[in-house]
């Protein structure tokens, strides 16, 4: 995964010979990616980073370093709450970026994208400061955040109604909200 990211030892797509090489998908270092114009995919940047963070730092090579500072750096090269990322064939980025989910499967959301920077210990990043205010906004006054990109009926268990408050969206927005305070 992390030399998907760096592209050390991954030869492009190209060079069908290449025992190891990049693919129409995933098709370059930096998240390049083939459903985005080749341009970087910070969709895909944001389940790669949220599972280099679950690596032991004890446990990083080099290699994986270099891997999670490239993405820190992608994803901080914007601010999250803007989701100012490439998008492709798009002019701005896609809305579904606002609208906070569970399950989070291909389609992401800005409070992934701090979940993952705060799994890498930037949760008290002054670049996630934006951010923070857009994750408390779509707080209700029972302190509850609402299911706003589900997949209702594409899974085997509904996990909540659209626009309802939702446990696992809350679930989602607490733990980014208490690493991002310290507690």
């Amino acid at each position: 995964m992390a030399r998907s990211v760096t592209g050390e030892g991954i030869a492009p797509a190209e060079d069908r010979a290449a025992p190891l090489r990049y693919y129409a998908g995933k098709c370059g270092p930096l998240f390049a990616c083939g459903a985005n114009a080749k341009a970087a995919c910070a969709w895909g940047a944001a389940k790669v980073m949220l599972a280099l963070a679950r690596w032991p730092a004890a446990r990083r090579t080099p290699l994986v370093e270099r891997a999670i500072a490239a993405g820190v750096d992608f994803l901080f090269g914007v601010d999250p709450a803007t989701a100012a990322y490439p998008s492709g064939w798009a002019e701005k980025p896609s809305r579904n970026w606002w609208k906070f989910g569970f399950p989070v499967f291909y389609v992401t959301d800005i409070l992934q994208i701090a979940e993952a920077l705060a799994g890498l210990g930037y949760a008290q990043d002054p670049r996630l400061g934006a951010t923070r205010d857009l994750i408390l906004g779509k707080q209700d006054a029972e302190g509850c955040w609402p299911l706003e990109y589900g997949y209702a009926g594409k899974t085997w268990v509904d996990v909540g109604t659209n626009k309802a408050p939702n446990k696992w969206v809350t679930l989602r927005a607490l733990r980014v909200l208490r690493a991002m305070i310290g507690e």
